[in-house]
C-alpha cells in the first residue's frame, strides 16, 4: 500500500489524471461559493483560479490537450445554450434590433481597430484589418450570470445575443479574406466557394436538423440517449461550420436555434443540458481561459504592456460605444445597456482563433532569421491581457446592470394583492401516459409559484394491496418525471368511494386551479369516448379542467392549433385560459395558431403587443371551415378545442354543433380539450388566480386587456 503511494509522481506540472481531476473539481466547487460570500461574478474566480494553477502560475497543471478539448466543448456550450433559449417570437420580433446592434458592434470596433493598428501602434493595412476583426467579435462569457438572473428574455438580452452571431460570423469572414489575401488565394472562385459553403452549411443546419431530431425524439424515448444525440448535433454543427470557413461557435448557436423548438425551457431534457453545461463543461472553458493568462508580461515585455493597452482601451471603447448607440437607437435603460455592454465586451473564442491564426501566418523573415508574422508575439501575449481585463469588465458590467434589470422590473410588477398560488392537479391512472401529462403540466405552469400535485384515487370499498403498489408506483414515476425538470411535485394518493369523489374532494382540499386529465394515445374516439365518470367530473369541477391525448411527444409539436368559441371573452375564466394558452406556446417553443371571433382577435391582438408571442389569428368561420382546417393539419399539429361549458352527455363529449367528421379526424392529433371554469361569485375564490376586479363579463376590451395584464404580471409573464 505505501509503494502504490510514493510510486505518484508529485512532480510540476501534476501528470497524475485522477489528482488533476480532483484539483479542477474542487476549484469548481469551491470558487462559486466563495466569490458568490463575496459578492464577486464566480466566473471572474474561476478565470482567475485558472490562471493561478495553470503554467504561469503555480504550474499545478498544464494546458494539455485535455483541457483544450474540455474547454472547447465549454466554449461551444455556452453558444449553444445562447441560440437554445432564445425566445423565437421575440427573435423574430426585434430581428431588425439585432442586425442594428450586430453592425453597431461589428463596424465601430473595426473603425477604432483599423485606425489604432495603423497609426498608433504602425502595423501594416493587413496586420490592422485583421487585429481590428479581434475586436469585432465577441464571445457571451457573461451569459451564464444573465442566465442564472432569469432574465434571459429581456430584449436587451435577446438583441444582443442575436447581434453577436452578425458580428462574430463578419468577423470570422474578415479573418478568412485576410487569410487568403496573405496566400493570394483571394478572387472570384474564393468567394463563390466560401459563399455556397457557407449557404450549405447554414441551410443543414436550420432546416435539416430539426427535422432529423423531431424524428429522433419521437423514435427514441431513452433519456441518456437524447442527451447524447444533443451533444452529437452540437458537435457536428461546430463541425459543418469549420468545414464552410467559419468558427466552431457560429455552428454551436445555429444548433441551439434548430433545437430551440425540440427542448423546451422547462423540460428534463433542458434540465439536463444545463447541469452538465454549468457543472463541467463552462466552467472547464473559464478555467482554461485563465490558465493563458501569464502575470509576469506585466513585468518583463514593456511592448506586451504598450499593445495590450492600446488593445484594451480599443476593444473596451468601441463595445461601450456600440452599446451607447444601441440604447439611444432603442430607448433602452441604462441598466439594460449595462447589460448590452456585459454580454458583448468580453474577448475570448473568437479573438483567440484570430490571433492563433495571425501568429502563425508567416509573411517572410527578417535579416536574422526571425520570422515575420502577421500578428507578432507582442499582440499575441497583449490579447491575453486583453482578454483578462474584457472578462473582468464583463462580468462585473453583466451583474450589475442585470440586478439593476430585476430590480425595476419588480417594481412594475408590484401590486396590491399578492399572486394566489397556481396548483395543478394531475390525475395518473395510466403509466403509458403519465410522461407526457406531467410534461404537458410543466409547460403550462405560469412560474415558479406553481404547485404541481399528483392523485391516484383507490376505491375505499376495496383492500387490494396489488392496486396500492401500482398506485404508488405511478406516483413514483410522476415525481421522477418532475424532478428531473426540476420542478417538485406532490402525491397524493386517495381512498374514496369512487373516482368523482375523489379527485372532487382532492381539488377542494388542496385548492387546485387547474386540473389535467389524460387519453391513452391508442385509444379509439367514440360517443362514449370520456366516460360515466370523467363526465361528473366535468360537471361538478371548479377548477379549469384540461383532456389530453397525446400522438407524439409534445416537444416534436409544432404547432397548437387553438378553437375558442364564440363569447368566450365574456367568460370569467377566459384571463386565466388565455395565460394558459400563453405558457403552452413560450414554454414549449411551439408556433401558436387561434382561431376565434373578430372580438376576441381584437384583445388577442392587444396582448401579444406586450406579451410577445410567436403566433397568428385567424377568424374562426363557419363549422365547415374549422373542420377543412383540421382535415387540412399536420401530423406534427396539436389541436386545442376550448369549451365553455362542461355539461356534457355520454353520447356526445362535443357540444352538439360540432359535426362527427371532427370525432374522426381527431382520431390521428394529439389534442386538448379545455374546459373553462367560470366562478359566479364576485368573491375572491382561492380557486380562481384572478382577484374580485377581474369576475363578471366585461364591457370594453380595454377592462378585459387590463385584467389579463394583471394576471399575466402575477404569474409571472
Amino acid at each position: 500500500m505505501m509503494g502504490v503511494f510514493y510510486s505518484i509522481d508529485f512532480s510540476l506540472p501534476l501528470t497524475n489524471p485522477v489528482l488533476k481531476f480532483l484539483i479542477i473539481l474542487l476549484i469548481i466547487l469551491v470558487i462559486p461559493v466563495l466569490f458568490n460570500r463575496l459578492r464577486a461574478p464566480s466566473i471572474l474566480g474561476l478565470i482567475l483560479a485558472g490562471a493561478v494553477i495553470g503554467p504561469f502560475g503555480l504550474n499545478l497543471i498544464e494546458r494539455d490537450s485535455g483541457i483544450i478539448l474540455s474547454g472547447t466543448a465549454g466554449l461551444l456550450y455556452i453558444m449553444f445554450l445562447a441560440g437554445l433559449e432564445v425566445d423565437m417570437g421575440d427573435f423574430k420580433k426585434n430581428k431588425g434590433k439585432s442586425i442594428v446592434f450586430g453592425l453597431y458592434t461589428f463596424s465601430i470596433p473595426m473603425l477604432f481597430g483599423i485606425l489604432g493598428g495603423y497609426y498608433i501602434l504602425n502595423f501594416s493595412i493587413l496586420s490592422s484589418v485583421l487585429l481590428a476583426s479581434m475586436f469585432a467579435s465577441h464571445t457571451l462569457i457573461a451569459y451564464p450570470i444573465i442566465r442564472k438572473l432569469g432574465i434571459a428574455r429581456n430584449i436587451a438580452v435577446n438583441i444582443t445575443v442575436g447581434g453577436t452571431i452578425i458580428t462574430d460570423t463578419l468577423a470570422l469572414l474578415v479573418l478568412a479574406v485576410i487569410v487568403g489575401m496573405t496566400k493570394g488565394e483571394v478572387g472570384s472562385l474564393f468567394w463563390l466557394k466560401l459563399t455556397f459553403s457557407v449557404l450549405v452549411f447554414g441551410f443543414t443546419v436550420l432546416f435539416v436538423f430539426p427535422i432529423v431530431g423531431r424524428w429522433f425524439f419521437r423514435k427514441i424515448e431513452d433519456n441518456v440517449a437524447q442527451y447524447i444525440f444533443v451533444l452529437v448535433m452540437v458537435f457536428l454543427a461546430a463541425f459543418l461550420a469549420e468545414l464552410a470557413g467559419v468558427e466552431g461557435i457560429i455552428g454551436a448557436f445555429l444548433a441551439g436555434l434548430s433545437l430551440n423548438r425540440l427542448i423546451p425551457r422547462n423540460s428534463a431534457l433542458m434540465n439536463r443540458v444545463e447541469f452538465v453545461g454549468n457543472a463541467i463543461f463552462i466552467p472547464f472553458f473559464l478555467i482554461g481561459i485563465g490558465m493563458l493568462i501569464n502575470y509576469k508580461l506585466f513585468f518583463e515585455d514593456e511592448d506586451t504592456l504598450i499593445v495590450g493597452g492600446v488593445m484594451i482601451l480599443i476593444a473596451t471603447s468601441s463595445k461601450y460605444l456600440a452599446a451607447y448607440f444601441t440604447q439611444r437607437t432603442f430607448k433602452f435603460s441604462n441598466n439594460e445597456r449595462l447589460v448590452i455592454f456585459g454580454l458583448s465586451n468580453a474577448q475570448a473564442a473568437a479573438t483567440l482563433a484570430a490571433v492563433l491564426i495571425g501568429y502563425n501566418v508567416i509573411l517572410g523573415q527578417q535579416e536574422n532569421g526571425e520570422p515575420i508574422r502577421l500578428l507578432n508575439e507582442s499582440v499575441l501575449n497583449g490579447t491575453i491581457l486583453m482578454i483578462l481585463f474584457t472578462c473582468t469588465l464583463a462580468t462585473i458590467s453583466a451583474a450589475k446592470g442585470g440586478k439593476g434589470i430585476l430590480i425595476s422590473e419588480a417594481g412594475k410588477d408590484r401590486s396590491d394583492e399578492p399572486a394566489m398560488a397556481e396548483r395543478i392537479l394531475i390525475s395518473v391512472k395510466n403509466i403509458n401516459n403519465v410522461e407526457e401529462l406531467i410534461n404537458l403540466a410543466i409547460l403550462l405552469k405560469s412560474g415558479s409559484n406553481t404547485e404541481l400535485f399528483a392523485l391516484n384515487v383507490l376505491d375505499n370499498k376495496k383492500n387490494d394491496l396489488q392496486d396500492e403498489k401500482m398506485a404508488q408506483q405511478l406516483l413514483s414515476r410522476a415525481s421522477e418525471i418532475a424532478i428531473a425538470s426540476n420542478d417538485y411535485l406532490f402525491p397524493v394518493l386517495r381512498y374514496d368511494s369512487n373516482f368523482k369523489n375523489g379527485i372532487l374532494s382532492a381539488v377542494r382540499e388542496n385548492r387546485i386551479t387547474d386540473i389535467l386529465l389524460g387519453l391513452h394515445v391508442k385509444e379509439k374516439l367514440s360517443d362514449s369516448f370520456l366516460g360515466d365518470l370523467t363526465e361528473e367530473v366535468l360537471a361538478n369541477i371548479q377548477a379549469n379542467t384540461f383532456i389530453y391525448k397525446s400522438y407524439f411527444p409534445i416537444n416534436t409539436i409544432k404547432r397548437h392549433l387553438v378553437f375558442l368559441p364564440e363569447g368566450v371573452e365574456n367568460d370569467t375564466g377566459f384571463p386565466t385560459l388565455l395565460n394558459k394558452i400563453w405558457q403552452l406556446g413560450r414554454n414549449s417553443g411551439a408556433k401558436i395558431n387561434i382561431y376565434g371571433t373578430e372580438r376576441c382577435l381584437e384583445i388577442l391582438e392587444k396582448v401579444r403587443k406586450d406579451y410577445t408571442l410567436e403566433s397568428e389569428f385567424f377568424p374562426a368561420g363557419s363549422q365547415n371551415d374549422i373542420l377543412k382546417t383540421l382535415e387540412t393539419s399536420k401530423e406534427d399539429d396539436n389541436v386545442v378545442m376550448v369549451f365553455r361549458s362542461k355539461k356534457v352527455s355520454s353520447r356526445d363529449f362535443f357540444p352538439r354543433n360540432i359535426k362527427e367528421q371532427l370525432i374522426e379526424t381527431l382520431n390521428t392529433k394529439s389534442f386538448i380539450l379545455a374546459y373553462i371554469y367560470n366562478d359566479s361569485s364576485l368573491e375572491k375564490s382561492s380557486s380562481n388566480l384572478m382577484d374580485a376586479s377581474v369576475i363578471g363579463p366585461v364591457e370594453k376590451l380595454d377592462d378585459l386587456f387590463r385584467q389579463i395584464s394583471g394576471l399575466f404580471r402575477k404569474t409571472g409573464k
